[in-house]
């Protein structure tokens, strides 16, 4: 609790905020909420949103901000191998 976190959604939403609260649905409270951005060139922007009620069957990822970094996909070349 109190602690940023990242959200990946169904269609590629991704945003970034403070968890406030979430129940056994894992329907979550953020806020602060910062929402990434991507264009069709792989250009970043972000976009503020404020307090956001996430519905849980809409999650598909929930990391941590702390202790945690992005890392290259190791099944992307296993097909040309």
């Amino acid at each position: 609790m109190d602690k940023e976190i990242r959200v990946k959604f169904n269609g590629g939403r991704e945003v970034i905020g403070l968890l406030k609260g979430f129940d056994q649905l894992m329907n979550l409270v953020l806020d602060e909420v910062k929402e990434t951005v991507r264009d069709e060139e792989g250009n970043e922007s972000t976009r503020p949103l404020g307090l956001v009620v996430a519905r849980g069957t809409l999650l598909t990822a929930i990391s941590p901000l702390d202790g945690s970094q992005e890392i290259q996909n190791p099944f992307l070349n296993a097909e040309e191998e």
